[in-house]
């Protein structure tokens, strides 16, 4: 008997899962989810022979979650298995399949004024992740196709009346240039030196924000393999003018040389999973073999290729990759994998588990990091108000299954306010009262690893919770990233709000203004007249 199968027998022989014998799956199960999930002999052949899906594993999350599990559903995808859909023209056709089957989508000139300003493009995975018994209330179906009440009433309105294409065309222009796509003053985090010559030189393509967290926006990553409804990096997705964009690698080795606090490079875009192999080479190789990088410590890929294209990872062309995580590893440099999960659905599939699996065994660690969103991972009642129970319930289920696949609960954070904000946001009251319910029904070690926190240009705030003094509720925040670190020690409080959704929105509870405040605005107006030399200085050399 191999090893395999006496595992299985182990399983079987359990008292405990006897009474839930049709939860516990068996050889003959996984070959028949193999089947359903149409993985290729390549990506089959790298399962068997890694093993990458064994049965034990997967009876214990199916018996564990079988409500967020869609490992033994058995009825056909809808959606052809390796295609994609772009554009109006790719939604018109999942309308069209969806037609096909008794799923007629309503208000479809609003969700073409939405893919118009953002754009749309769709895996079959992921459209075949969505529950299309019930997907109004899908996570998924929320998370990828447009949806009425997405974009403000009046511009929507006058985009559906508008009688000529460049009518259309005109509203559409008009509205995208009110979608806030750098939020937080990213414009400012773009960063420049002195070259050898005495030229500036701006990496146009970098953000460096934080001390020791370089961002890079690299040439090969301005894609995705589905687009988010939320995105809050629309800029780059859509192409706009002003979109980061790295194109040369060695202009970034030499300005990190030059800033040895500097230990984190983080590939995004976009998405980072796009990078071909031979360009993340190029990345990584100088930072391996050159003393003068040695300072680089951890190379972070950001990327939701594990929610919407699991299969790219269990291919045999994927190898070349997997040797470069290899070499990281080899050399102490730690490869992490920054994945977004933010639902069980999206993790309870045989490809997603396979391929963080094989990850995992070349020495890379997966975490995710979340954002809590309106409609996707935060629920209402029949009344409109959060449910916190069924909220707290999906992150709580999310952070164990994580936990179970030996995935890190990185971080959740508020929405951003880019994009259509007032669709997917939620009071901050709300959201705290959530996140304190999962932190307090998570054993410490799978608790996400700072609180709820929300960008803004100061930095990344948390909101630790709520104190009393004097009487009276305040929220706690804390910095967990700043402009200045120093701010990061220290604990500060505003006036409690039931409303506020942005934490730049909340009044100083003790004082007229926030401690940092006045530093801000001299860091904010320092960076951008600087900005302003050297681009009027490169304009004339």
């Amino acid at each position: 008997m191999t090893s395999q199968n006496t595992a299985e027998q182990a399983i079987l022989d359990q008292p405990e899962l006897e009474s839930k014998s049709h939860l516990v799956i068996t050889q003959p199960d996984l070959q028949a989810m193999l089947d359903r999930y149409q993985l290729s002999p390549d990506a089959r052949q790298v399962v068997a022979a890694e093993k990458l899906l064994p049965v034990g594993l997967l009876s214990r999350l199916h018996s564990s979650y079988p409500q967020h599990s869609g490992l033994m559903e058995t009825r056909p995808f809808l959606f052809k298995v390796g295609t994609n859909y772009s554009g109006l023209e790719g939604f018109h056709r999942v309308c069209e399949i969806l037609k096909e089957n008794g799923i007629e989508l309503s208000h479809i000139k609003e969700r073409e004024f939405y893919i118009e300003v953002y754009r749309f493009l769709a895996t079959s995975h992921s459209l075949n992740s969505i529950n299309w018994d019930n997907y109004a209330t899908d996570s998924v179906y929320q998370l990828v196709l447009p949806q009425p009440g997405m974009i403000a009433p009046e511009p929507t309105m006058a985009y559906v009346e508008a009688e000529t294409a460049a009518e259309r065309a005109r509203i559409v222009a008009d509205y995208s240039e009110k979608t806030n796509p750098h939020d937080g003053n990213q414009q400012l985090n773009k960063p420049w030196f002195e070259n050898d010559r005495g030229e500036v030189e701006f990496l146009d393509g970098s953000q460096h924000k934080y001390p020791q967290c370089q961002l890079v926006f690299d040439t090969t990553t301005q894609n995705c393999f589905s687009f988010c409804t939320y995105c809050f990096r629309h800029a780059q997705v859509r192409g706009d003018e002003d979109m980061f964009l790295q194109k040369d690698i060695d202009q970034l080795h030499r300005y990190l040389k030059l800033h040895p606090e500097v230990t984190d490079l983080l590939i995004t875009g976009g998405d980072g999973g796009f990078m071909p192999a031979n360009r993340f080479e190029q990345y990584i190789r100088p930072i391996i073999e050159d003393p003068a990088l040695s300072h680089i410590r951890n190379i972070r890929l950001g990327t939701r290729s594990l929610t919407f294209h699991p299969e790219m990872i269990l291919s045999s062309k994927y190898d070349e990759m997997l040797a470069l995580f290899d070499l990281l590893y080899e050399n102490g440099i730690q490869m992490a994998w920054m994945a977004h999960f933010s639902t069980p659905r999206e993790l309870l599939n045989p490809r997603t588990i396979a391929a963080i699996r094989r990850l995992k065994a070349h020495g890379v660690v997966v975490r995710s990091q979340s954002p809590i969103m309106n409609h996707i991972s935060l629920f209402t009642d029949a009344e409109g108000k959060v449910d916190v129970d069924k909220s707290a319930q999906n992150w709580i289920d999310l952070a164990n299954i994580l936990a179970m696949l030996g995935v890190g609960f990185h971080s959740m954070y508020a929405a951003r306010p880019t994009g259509e904000h007032h669709y997917f946001t939620a009071p901050l009251a709300d959201i705290e009262r959530v996140f304190s319910k999962i932190y307090n029904s998570l054993s410490s070690i799978n608790r996400p690893s700072r609180h709820i926190s929300m960008t803004i240009s100061a930095g990344k705030l948390a909101i630790m919770g709520t104190s009393v003094i004097n009487g009276e509720k305040c929220f706690a925040l804390q910095f967990t990233e700043g402009r200045n670190m120093e701010w990061m020690n220290r604990v500060f409080h505003a006036k409690y709000d039931e409303q506020k959704n942005k934490v730049d929105l909340l009044l100083p509870f003790d004082t007229e203004e926030y401690f940092f405040k006045a530093e801000l605005k001299e860091i904010e107006e320092r960076l951008a007249e600087a900005l302003q030399q050297r681009l009027t200085g490169s304009d004339t050399q």
